[in-house]
């Protein structure tokens, strides 16, 4: 089985466009989307949801107001500013002497449970997202919802990761295809576990050629072989030429070229692969970049 990761360095540069078609175009895939922050493959594949399961997330603080005695020290204590003393609450009447808790701001660090005298602060983990087995017309998709403001998102990519290796273990699935997360962080760094090579989509703008290069440069940490494709070329030919140039010097292969296109957004509109909605420049050159990719990672 070959993994393929298709990132990016920057969202909104087409990798989850590119990733659709090659959903469309691969031989029996099983799909990934590891954009757990703003997961958007499903729109374009329609997957029936057979499985789904609560994701876990960090720890947060729960307070026993009838335990409380309002001494304050887990107030003074908390780093983060997320406990504000009860006479600040809404209203600016205190009803209880427990402390009211931000939970954007908590960092779960647990120290308020471990320095209340009185025991009244228990340690809980909450609900943080959800993650789903679905069915698709292409092959089965393990995607997820991460909450509002939620931590842990490299944990979530990487228990959808592992799922979907699973399946494709189970299947005998010759590709495993991973709409990866965008940037550098810890989310990216989880998608990339266990691929046989990544894809890099970048764009034709200043910030398009850095953030091809930092990704370009994680791969290489990691030793994963990167491939570059620069979406919408033709709209800054000299950006185009400068990014291909420092991807080759860089020892990076550039496999491709996607013209700007109005069907791309059409297609993203029918929730329908671009090869499947449209037989125009940019999907000809999506057919073309899956061929060149599926033989460099085969030959792997």
């Amino acid at each position: 089985m070959k993994q393929l990761v298709v990132i990016s360095g920057k969202g909104g540069t087409g990798k989850t466009t590119v990733v659709g078609s090659f959903a469309a175009l691969a031989e029996r895939p099983v799909l990934a989307d590891c954009d757990v922050d703003a997961a958007d493959l499903h729109l374009l594949l329609s997957p029936d949801i057979r499985e789904e399961s609560d994701f876990a997330g960090p720890l947060n603080p729960v307070i026993d107001g009838n335990q409380c005695t309002g001494c304050g020290l887990c107030v003074e204590k908390c780093a983060f500013g997320a406990l504000a003393p009860a006479d600040t609450a809404e209203g600016g009447c205190a009803t209880r002497p427990a402390p009211r808790l931000d939970e954007i701001a908590c960092e779960g660090c647990a120290l308020c449970s471990r320095v209340c005298p009185a025991e009244a602060i228990q340690m809980r983990r909450v609900i943080a997202g959800r993650w789903f087995v679905s069915d698709t017309r292409f092959g089965p998709l393990v995607h997820a919802r991460l909450g509002v403001a939620q931590e842990n998102s490299g944990k979530l990519v990487t228990l959808v990761r592992s799922k979907a290796a699973e399946i494709a273990e189970q299947r005998g699935a010759p590709w495993l295809l991973v709409d990866g997360a965008p940037g550098i962080g810890c989310p990216v760094i989880a998608s990339l576990a266990g691929a046989s090579a990544v894809l890099i989509v970048t764009e034709p703008t200043l910030s398009g050629k850095s953030d091809m290069s930092r990704v370009a440069r994680l791969a290489a940490h990691f030793q994963i072989p990167a491939l570059v494709c620069v979406n919408k070329w033709d709209i800054n030919e000299g950006i185009t030429e400068e990014i291909e140039a420092e991807a080759k010097a860089g020892g990076y292969r550039v496999v491709g070229r996607v013209p700007y296109d109005p069907a791309v957004p059409r297609s993203i509109v029918e929730g329908v692969p671009l090869v499947e909605s449209d037989d125009g420049p940019a999907a000809q050159a999506i057919r073309a970049l899956w061929h060149t990719v599926a033989a460099a990672t085969a030959a792997l």
